[in-house]
């Protein structure tokens, strides 16, 4: 991963306009992150697969898995981006694999399979260029505490109040809080994720976030994917419990939720963006260093 210096981030931090949606400005503002942390090695590598050297080479295919899931071809993909955990918050928040993940696949079985064919050499560049969307984009929505969870369609069917407005609870999620949060909506998001992801790449390599970030890949094992992304997933579903339904699904349902609710719920949003970039490039990481040893023994043999 790069260090970056204070001052070659902070001239992207200034000014932070508001957020749009975590389907376009979360999964740009954690892409951008990454891009921001990965080694040279890894930039170039991707920068090459994506065909883009642009700065935005990542932020601006994160969304793409989002914008094909409902069409005729990509309908496929429409289960990968969550798991629907089973469990009865707030009393008890719990991710099972084998209890939760549909037999159509889930977040968890999508991101192994997506990082096994990144490295799969012999496939060609198209699908690993596919691949490599998709496991960009499903590390971002693993983060969202609703992709984690399965009670009322992850919150989809349990409509509240936002300052005066009525949305479901997922939306509020995707998008109220984290547009609140930063101080309301300014601007097109791919510039305002740019501008949020250098505020958050210097909050992790030297701000509030640099004392915790090594322990957010300690569960990073590219042998092992399913048991990182479950461990991900787990600490995300945890939140749902104290964050998303503090007394339950119930006694949230038609109440405004824009006050010390959100006041609450912003600082995590925020934590959870910082986390899903940081080991977004730990991933893009690893899977570069993989693919080159992998492709350094092919050429010895």
């Amino acid at each position: 991963m790069k260090i970056l210096s204070t001052t070659a981030l902070a001239m992207g931090a200034i000014g932070l306009p508001g957020a749009a949606a975590w389907g376009s400005l979360g999964h740009m503002t954690t892409a951008y992150l990454a891009s921001h942390l990965v080694s040279n090695t890894t930039e170039a590598f991707f920068q090459e697969l994506l065909g883009s050297t642009a700065p935005d080479y990542l932020a601006t295919i994160a969304p793409w898995a989002d914008s094909i899931r409902y069409t005729d071809w990509g309908r496929f993909s429409k289960n990968f981006h969550f798991i629907d955990a089973h469990d009865t918050p707030p009393t008890d928040c719990s991710v099972d694999y084998e209890r939760d993940c549909k037999d159509g696949g889930c977040v968890i079985n999508a991101l192994a399979n997506y990082t096994k064919q990144s490295l799969d050499s012999e496939l060609p560049l198209w699908q690993r260029e596919q691949a490599a969307k998709f496991v960009v984009h499903f590390i971002g929505d693993m983060h969202q505490p609703l992709h984690n969870e399965n009670t009322a369609l992850g919150g989809n069917r349990i409509y509240v109040h936002f300052d005066g407005h009525q949305f479901n609870l997922h939306h509020v999620w995707d998008s109220s809080i984290m547009e609140k949060f930063l101080g309301g909506l300014h601007g097109a998001p791919l510039s305002i994720a740019e501008k949020w992801s250098g505020e958050l790449a210097i909050a992790i390599t030297e701000g509030k976030f640099a004392a915790e970030k090594d322990s957010w890949l300690k569960d990073v094992n590219l042998d092992d994917p399913i048991s990182s992304a479950l461990a991900w997933s787990r600490e995300t579903n945890a939140l749902v419990c104290k964050y998303v339904f503090p007394e339950g699904p119930e006694a949230i349902k038609g109440k405004e939720v824009g006050g010390e609710y959100a006041e609450k719920a912003g600082p995590v949003i925020e934590k959870q963006i910082a986390r899903a970039g940081y080991r977004m490039a730990a991933w893009l990481d690893r899977i570069v260093d993989a693919y080159q040893a992998e492709d350094k023994i092919s050429g010895e043999l």
